[in-house]
């Protein structure tokens, strides 16, 4: 039922950002469950491909313009049953803030050590790896 479930809402695509050594994410106005803090991330539009909602999503809620480098992977979310897919991005122009002011709360450039203060709960194994490599220790 909860696969049903997943299939029958629409497909959820995060942004994986990172720049200069720090990986964006942002605050929620309405948490979902134990989710406040995440990457910037919105349903996949009908006939949009995951990357371009990725993208797109980015732009909508922080106001940077990026670029899909690589989709990372995707899974149902153990907390809220959706379906995510993860695409690695990195910033072609302008100025992170909050954008969707009815969305979200805040955000903020995270440093590899730090991300655990914000999300407390294991990464997708998919984008640990990718932040691993990628982040400044």
């Amino acid at each position: 039922m909860e696969q049903r479930n997943a299939e029958a809402r629409a497909a959820i695509a995060a942004a994986v950002v990172v720049h200069e050594g720090c990986v964006l994410i942002v605050r929620r106005r309405v948490s979902e469950g134990r989710l406040s803090w995440q990457f910037p991330a919105g349903a996949v539009e009908p006939g949009e491909a995951r990357e371009e909602a990725a993208v797109r999503e980015t732009l909508e809620e922080t106001g940077i313009a990026v670029e899909a480098l690589k989709l990372l992977g995707e899974r149902i979310h153990p907390d809220t049953g959706r379906s995510m897919s993860y695409t690695a991005c990195e910033v072609v122009g302008g100025h992170a803030h909050v954008v969707d002011t009815d969305e979200l709360a805040e955000l903020a450039w995270v440093a590899h050590a730090d991300i655990s203060e914000y999300i407390p709960y294991r990464l997708f194994e998919r984008v640990q790896e990718h932040l691993d490599a990628v982040l400044e220790c």
